[in-house]
C-alpha cells in the first residue's frame, strides 16, 4: 500500500527570505499571513510537515496546503528576481502568493446599480429629501431607499455594512476654512517662500542662520481634577475626573528651530501683548546677539508691533526716520511696519505665513504634541505648577524627542 506523498520542497532565495522577515515585523501585519510565513520559513529549513504544524499550531494538511502553494509560485518569484523587483514590488508579490485564493462566494442580493443608487442618497443633504435633520443615520437612510423603490427591503444593519464599504461616516464632520486670497499670486509667492525656508533649515543652520517657527498658544488653563486620576488596570483604562476646578490661564510663547527640532527660549506669561511678544524676541536672540534670525511667524498685530519695529530697528543699529505710528513714516500703518520687519538686508527679519494658513507654521505641529503629551489630562493646582510643568515638558522634549520635521510640501498644489 503507497504512503503519503512526499512533502514539498521548499526554497527561499535570500532576497526573499528578507523581504519575508520585514513583513513579519510589521505591527500591522495579519494574523494568517504571519503563520503562513513561519510555514514557508521552517519548511525552508528542513522542518517535517508535523513539526511545523506543532510549531504554528495547524494541522499537517493546511501546512501541506502552504509548502505547495509556494513551490507553484516559484516560477513567478524567479520572473519577479531576474526583472529585478525592488523591494516594494517583491513584498506585494509575497503577500499575493500567501493569500488566499479568490472564492465567488453568495451572489449579491442587490445589483451594481442599485448600489450606486444607495451611495448617491447617502451623499446628498437630508434636506433635499424634506427630512429637518443636517446629516443621515442608517435608519433613515434605509427608510429613504425603500421610499424612493431602490429596493423593496433592506435592513439598517445592511445599510451600515455599506456605508463602511464605501468609507462614508455620515455621523462625522470636521471644520475647515477655505481661503479666498486677494491676490492669488502674491498668496502662492507667500506659501512657496515658507517651503523654501523649510527646506534650506539645515544649510542655514550650517551657515549660522537661527530659522526659528514662532507662535502663542494663549489661554493655557490651569484645571485641578477634583478628585485623583485612577490608573489603568488590565481590562480598565485609565480614568480622569470629570469636574474640575479653575486656578487661571498662562500664555505660551515658544520658538521651534526647524533645522533641530528643539524649543528655543520658551517664555510663559499671563498675557501676549505687543510688549510681550517683542520681549520674547529679545530673549531669544540674546543668545546669539551678533548672530541672523529668522522667524517664521502669522500675520498677527503684536508680530507687526511699533515695539517690535523700534526694537529690530535698534539691534540692528538702522539709522533712519521711523515716523509716528499712525501719522507718517515706516510706523504709520501695519503694512509698511512688515516690510520693515521683513526686509532681507536686516539681521534680523521675519516671514509671514499668508493669512488662514496657521498649518505652514511648523511650531503648530509642536503644539498639537504639547496638548496630547501633557495638558490634555494634566491636573494643575496651580498657575505657577502649570507653568513649571510646561517648562520641565519642553527640557524633557528637548533632550528625548527633538527632531525636524519631514517638510514634504512644496508650496505647489498637490493635485491638479
Amino acid at each position: 500500500m503507497p504512503g503519503p506523498s512526499p512533502a514539498s520542497v521548499v526554497r527561499v532565495r535570500s532576497k526573499e527570505r528578507k523581504a519575508l522577515k520585514r513583513i513579519l515585523r510589521r505591527h500591522k501585519t495579519p494574523q494568517c499571513l504571519v503563520w503562513r510565513i513561519q510555514i514557508v520559513l521552517l519548511s525552508a529549513k528542513g522542518y517535517t510537515n508535523s513539526k511545523i504544524a506543532r510549531r504554528v499550531g495547524k494541522d499537517r494538511g493546511t501546512v501541506r496546503l502552504w509548502r505547495a502553494r509556494w513551490v507553484e509560485a516559484t516560477p513567478v518569484l524567479q520572473a519577479a528576481r531576474e526583472k529585478g523587483a525592488s523591494k516594494r514590488e517583491l513584498s506585494v508579490l509575497l503577500e499575493t502568493v500567501l493569500s488566499d485564493a479568490f472564492r465567488s462566494g453568495t451572489p449579491g442580493k442587490f445589483t451594481a446599480e442599485q448600489l450606486a443608487k444607495v451611495i448617491a442618497v447617502a451623499c446628498e443633504p437630508p434636506e433635499q429629501s424634506d427630512r429637518p435633520v443636517t446629516h443621515w443615520t442608517a435608519r433613515e437612510l434605509a427608510d429613504e431607499i425603500v421610499k424612493r423603490h431602490i429596493v423593496d427591503s433592506i435592513s439598517v444593519r445592511t445599510v451600515g455594512r455599506l456605508l463602511d464599504d464605501a468609507d462614508l461616516k455620515p455621523h462625522q464632520s470636521r471644520y475647515w476654512l477655505n481661503a479666498h486670497p486677494e491676490d492669488p499670486e502674491a498668496f502662492d509667492a507667500q506659501v512657496r517662500t515658507v517651503c523654501s525656508l523649510y527646506r534650506q533649515a539645515r544649510v542655514l543652520h550650517a551657515a549660522g542662520v537661527h530659522l526659528m517657527s514662532t507662535d502663542e498658544k494663549t489661554g493655557i488653563q490651569a484645571l485641578e481634577r477634583k478628585a485623583p486620576t485612577l490608573p489603568m488596570r488590565p481590562g480598565l483604562v485609565e480614568r480622569r475626573e470629570f469636574e474640575y476646578i479653575r486656578h487661571g490661564t498662562r500664555c505660551l510663547i515658544v520658538n521651534f528651530e526647524v533645522a533641530t527640532g528643539r524649543i528655543v527660549a520658551p517664555t510663559v506669561g499671563p498675557t501676549r501683548t505687543e510688549a510681550d511678544f517683542a520681549a520674547h524676541i529679545a530673549q531669544t536672540v540674546a543668545s546669539d546677539p551678533t548672530g541672523p534670525w529668522v522667524f517664521m511667524v502669522d500675520q498677527l498685530n503684536t508680530h507687526q508691533s511699533e515695539t517690535l519695529v523700534r526694537w529690530v530697528a535698534a539691534e540692528c543699529d538702522i539709522k533712519v526716520d521711523l515716523g509716528v505710528k499712525g501719522k507718517s513714516g515706516v510706523l504709520q500703518p501695519m503694512e509698511t511696519r512688515k516690510e520693515f520687519l521683513q526686509d532681507p538686508r536686516h539681521r534680523i527679519r521675519f516671514v509671514y505665513t499668508p493669512k488662514h494658513t496657521s498649518w505652514l507654521n511648523q511650531v503648530e505641529i509642536w503644539f498639537s504634541i504639547l496638548v496630547r503629551r501633557l495638558l490634555k489630562r494634566a491636573s494643575f493646582t496651580s498657575v505657577e505648577e502649570l507653568q513649571q510643568r510646561l517648562l520641565d515638558f519642553i527640557d524633557y522634549f528637548n533632550q528625548t524627542m527633538a527632531k525636524p520635521f519631514k517638510w514634504t510640501f512644496t508650496g505647489k498644489p498637490l493635485a491638479a
